[in-house]
Parts: structure tokens; C-alpha cells; sequence
């Protein structure tokens, strides 16, 4: 994973299958650089305090690699999901949930989907398969991420504006 600004813009669109945007997205110019594997996430949270702030703590497993995300609140826009997002790597990752329940923090809850990670230039494309249907994520600037879902043939009604705590938790899975 590459580094990221400190301000998250992506958008999740709804797609039927991962397997036939793999000729898309390159046709479009990306190239895979993670292919589909396993991802594990965990929401950390204080007594309901970041939820409450529209806040997230999120520790996450993937490609190898263990990083730590702090999510603040969204900002209001009628397509995308824009906040602020500050990202770092774990090196040990007992030792930070060590650090995290000290703090008073407890897991929330836990997330496992399966992700292939594409990349370009200026635009990071994910898809996810999750236990509730599969998903593409866009992260970039807006005008980019706006290009690449014209270029797809997805169209905004195929945008999903919840997050993935919220799609888990709305299928019991949380």
C-alpha cells in the first residue's frame, strides 16, 4: 500500500462479480499491484466515543503487511466519501493492541472480505469481495475517480454510500 494524502476521497460502487473488471481496469491503464487475498480489519472503539464523533480506529491486515487508521468525519458531498484519514504501519501488532486496551479501547468489531488492489497514477482501484456482494472501491481525486467510473460503465446509482462497518452490521454480521 502506497502512502496516502491525509485526506481519504473514494467512492464504492455495487458490482455483480470482481472476476470481469480485471480487462476493465487495465484497459483503463491500472495495474494490479496486490491480487485477491485475504484482508482482516478491526474497529477499535472507547465506549461508543469515536462512533459517536463519526470517528474510526481501524487496525488492518493484508498483503503482509499491518497498519493502524485513524477515520475522522465525513464531509458532505452527494457522491463521494471524503474525511480526513491519518494511516501508519505496525510493526508489532500484539504489542499495539497491548496499547490500544490500555487505553481503554476494545475491538468492535471485525471485518474479513477479499481484496485485489489495481493501481494508476492518480487512482487506486480495490475490489472487494465481501460476505454481503462485491464491491469497487475508487480512491483519488474526484475528477479521476468520476473519469474511471465513466470509464467502467458504472453509473451512480451503483454507488453504495455506507461504509463496510455499516454494510456488516446491517447484514447481522457485526
Amino acid at each position: 500500500m502506497k502512502q496516502k494524502p491525509s485526506v481519504e476521497t473514494e467512492l464504492k460502487l455495487r458490482i455483480p462479480a470482481t472476476g470481469p473488471y480485471h480487462p476493465l481496469l487495465e484497459a483503463l491503464g491500472f495495474h494490479e499491484v496486490h491480487p485477491a487475498q485475504p484482508e482482516i480489519s478491526v474497529l477499535w472503539d472507547r465506549n461508543g466515543e469515536l462512533r459517536s464523533q463519526g470517528s474510526a480506529l481501524r487496525t488492518r491486515s493484508y498483503a503482509g503487511q499491518s497498519r493502524l487508521t485513524w477515520k475522522g468525519s465525513k464531509v458532505p458531498d452527494p457522491l463521494l466519501k471524503i474525511r480526513p484519514e491519518h494511516e501508519t504501519a505496525i510493526q508489532d501488532a500484539g504489542a499495539l493492541e497491548a496499547i490500544l486496551r490500555a487505553l481503554g479501547y476494545a475491538p468492535v468489531l471485525r471485518m474479513e472480505k477479499v481484496r485485489a488492489v489495481w493501481e494508476r497514477a492518480e487512482l487506486e482501484a480495490c475490489l472487494d469481495e465481501t460476505p454481503f456482494g462485491c464491491y469497487l472501491e475508487l480512491e483519488g481525486e474526484p475528477q479521476a475517480i468520476r473519469a474511471a467510473m465513466e470509464g467502467l460503465g458504472l453509473a451512480p446509482d451503483r454507488a453504495e454510500p455506507r461504509s463496510y462497518p455499516e454494510l456488516y452490521l446491517a447484514h447481522g454480521l457485526g
